[in-house]
């Protein structure tokens, strides 16, 4: 066999998918009976414009490899762009620069009325509309991905616990397999599996809160939408010269959401439920116990932003994906043997791009 891809969350599949599209031999191995971790667990946004240097490059190519899964495996793929909110001057401001870095192929500035027409009942100074920007399904696009990769004959041993991994041989909770090359895509979990190099990369776990909530009334959008809190997360938006003074009227005015890491967004899902997120806290182990004025202060600020009383909650969850100022984790651990993990909160985003590159340099 020509690789081993250990991991079926969606950086493992891309690269699964780049493998058999080459004309390799590949199979997968996965220690749960479906991707539950970090992969289905987010909104589902294929976030493209707002990354910048490599990620945005990844963000482009994964952006066309989306599209054509879409129709060969047979899930949606909106592409409804998103939809920026501005509620501040200091966010007009943001994205007044980044229009003009990016030009109106990738923004096109709004005003009030612009906004309100996506959203209505957001109280909105303007914002920017992202036509790039993808809309998934995740619990259903990523069982999709590897569902069209088993009909192709990828191989896919679920319920497989990796043990160890030397060149050309891994050992699992099945027996031995060898192959020529092995792909670690694991996300956090390199913690357990690795410790020394997730170390080296200064890697930890970035735990998230989200939520799911009835849409107020009959409430229907099609983009994803951002707020201001996004522009102090993404590169695209956080490079620009405003970006900092948008980060002290922030915390002039709300510290605690500085304080939560909050990046203030949410999806909508085909049924009309509304992803809500999210929170970031990191530690390389996180207590089990869940504050639950996290979760107010979201959903304080999910009916701020929704020009809603308040907000019913349906679901909620605990994010996780690992982390590291790089944003992106490729160490060769042993020859003919990569650990990749998309650390940031950007995996839907770039995964499809970073896999070819990999197998680039692994092959």
């Amino acid at each position: 066999m020509d690789l081993l891809v250990v991991g079926a969350g969606v950086v493992g599949l891309a690269h699964a998918v780049e493998a058999h599209l080459r004309g390799l031999t590949v199979a997968v191995v996965e220690r749960d009976a479906f991707a539950a971790g970090a992969s289905i667990r987010n909104f589902g946004h294929i976030c493209v414009t707002a990354q910048d240097g490599d990620a945005l490059r990844y963000a482009l190519a994964g952006r066309e490899r989306w599209l054509w899964l879409a129709a060969k495996a047979g899930f949606d793929a909106a592409e409804a762009g998103t939809l920026v909110v501005a509620r501040r001057p200091e966010e007009t401001a943001v994205l007044e620069e980044f229009a003009a870095a990016r030009g109106g192929d990738q923004v096109r500035l709004l005003d009030a009325a612009d906004v309100a027409r996506h959203l209505p009942g957001a109280e909105a100074l303007g914002g920017a509309h992202l036509p790039l920007d993808l809309r998934l399904d995740s619990p259903t696009a990523v069982p999709a991905v590897a569902g069209w990769l088993a009909g192709q004959g990828v191989p896919i041993a679920w319920r497989t616990s990796v043990l160890s991994v030397e060149p050309g041989l891994v050992r699992t909770s099945r027996g031995d397999v060898r192959a020529a090359r092995t792909v670690l895509a694991v996300g956090h979990d390199l913690d357990r599996l690795l410790p020394d190099v997730a170390e080296a990369a200064g890697m930890t776990r970035c735990l998230l809160r989200m939520l799911e909530v009835a849409p107020p009334g009959d409430l229907r959008v099609a983009p994803g939408v951002l707020t201001g809190l996004s522009l102090l997360r993404y590169g695209g938006f956080a490079g620009q010269p405003s970006a900092d003074v948008l980060r002290e009227a922030v915390a002039a005015e709300a510290p605690e959401l500085l304080d939560a890491g909050m990046n203030l967004m949410f999806t909508q899902r085909p049924g009309g439920a509304i992803v809500l997120g999210d929170t970031h806290h990191y530690s390389p182990t996180h207590a089990p116990f869940d504050d639950e004025a996290t979760a107010e202060l979201l959903l304080r600020e999910g009916a701020r932003l929704l020009g809603a009383p308040s907000l019913r909650v349906l679901r909620r969850w605990r994010g996780q994906y690992a982390s590291s100022a790089a944003g992106v984790l490729d160490a060769a651990v042993a020859d003919g043997v990569r650990a990749v993990s998309v650390t940031s909160g950007i995996g839907m985003t770039i995964a499809h791009g970073l896999a070819p590159a990999v197998l680039d340099s692994l092959f």
